[in-house]
């Protein structure tokens, strides 16, 4: 019987550990199915990480050095992977030397998220060489390995411009930054910097329609306005549409918020079983890995109550519930009490107009809002306002 185990040793996963080993938890365990801790970061040579959850600059190796570096008191078990997750916190796993199995008080989820591979996307064509993800592009950088010189980066989301830093890094020049949408979704100087520093052009309104090639990409034909073009290249980076790594969470019946296709959770970062908490990334479709850190360091704090009794029974929540242009709001589920309650959601489309809560049939909050369907969404409620009441709708109208 082990006190706290957690799966996966990304940001929010190995902060989560840190907390937990800092406040004198002993016997915590991280779960990582890759041979080497520190999540996506490690592949990732450019800077920008570290900002939120550090307060320093760090290039993505260096961060994810230093997050193994603080939860230095929790035992980190590598090339293990998790193979079915029971109820009350029992784990069949995979080790170097054979399955296992394990039981553990609490179980942190911190699995994190996955980009949508060609495949899932639809585009149809050749099947040659040079057409990857991201997170598979950095990974092959990273090992020195060169797949292509000139490829088409689609997508415009924060993790594109994570792809075209690698890609300088690596000395890849690709050809152009493709976006189906009216604008990228990036926040809008990142097309500036990628046309005037990078010498990058970004089309959007653009959209791919097939891959050509036989034995590694040659061209992708592309439609813009009615009108299609062939744009000579000899690789595509398909980039963003996250969705969140949840096989997991899903084998094991938990509760799955259609939404954002993660786990449901209450304001204490539990699941529908109280032994399991999720975290991080894990929750809904992306945020950058501070934000995923500072919740990794959030459900620490929560399991902290959890484990000396302190949390209130879970039957005691409310649900939550988005509309409108809302596409989804979280924790799923709310338990008043305390001061504040947080609640973070998305909007599905561009959109200006109201945010407002209802419980039940009271207003308990409105503000006029103008939003990006890849911003997010905060608010924060009275927990005063909840006491006594049925439900919660988020609407965006």
């Amino acid at each position: 019987m082990h006190n706290v185990t957690i799966i996966g040793a990304g940001p929010a996963g190995l902060t989560a550990a840190r907390v937990l080993a800092q406040a004198g938890i002993r016997d915590v365990q991280v779960l990582e199915r890759n041979p080497h801790p520190g999540g996506l970061p490690r592949f990732c040579d450019h800077p920008g990480w570290g900002v939120w959850d550090m307060h320093r600059l760090y290039n993505g190796p260096r961060y994810a050095a230093e997050l193994i570096r603080r939860a230095a008191g929790a035992d980190i078990l590598i090339n293990t992977t998790v193979t079915a997750m029971e109820p009350n916190g029992h784990l069949h796993i995979s080790t170097p030397g054979g399955p296992e199995y394990l039981q553990s008080r609490i179980v942190l989820l911190a699995t994190g998220i996955r980009e949508k591979p060609r495949g899932a996307r639809l585009v149809s064509g050749t099947r040659p060489w040079g057409v990857t993800t991201t997170g598979a592009f950095q990974e092959m950088a990273q090992a020195g390995q060169i797949p292509f010189r000139r490829p088409v980066i689609i997508g415009s989301e924060l993790v594109a411009f994570s792809a075209l830093l690698t890609a300088r890094h690596a000395g890849i020049k690709p050809v152009a930054m493709l976006e189906p949408g009216p604008r990228i979704l990036a926040r809008r100087p990142g097309g500036f910097f990628a046309r005037a520093i990078f010498g990058v052009p970004v089309r959007t309104n653009t959209q791919l329609l097939e891959i050509r090639g036989i034995d590694r990409v040659e061209s992708v034909l592309l439609e813009r306005n009615g009108q299609r073009e062939e744009l000579a290249c000899d690789g595509v980076i398909f980039t963003g549409q996250f969705t969140p790594e949840a096989w997991l969470p899903r084998s094991a019946g938990l509760q799955i918020d259609p939404a954002t296709n993660g786990p449901a959770i209450d304001n204490f970062f539990r699941c529908s079983d109280p032994a399991y908490f999720a975290t991080g990334n894990l929750l809904r479709p992306v945020e950058h890995s501070g934000f995923a850190a500072l919740e990794g360091a959030r459900a620490a704090a929560q399991i902290l109550r959890a484990l000396r009794g302190e949390l209130p029974p879970p039957d005691a929540a409310i649900p939550v519930t988005p509309g409108g242009a809302l596409r989804y709001i979280y924790p799923q589920r709310i338990i008043p009490g305390g001061a504040q309650i947080q609640l973070y959601g998305r909007a599905s489309h561009a959109h200006k107009g109201r945010l407002r809560a209802m419980a039940d049939d009271r207003l308990v909050f409105e503000r006029l809002i103008s939003i990006l369907p890849e911003r997010r969404i905060s608010l924060t409620l009275p927990s005063s306002a909840l006491a006594g009441r049925k439900s919660l709708a988020v609407i965006l109208d």
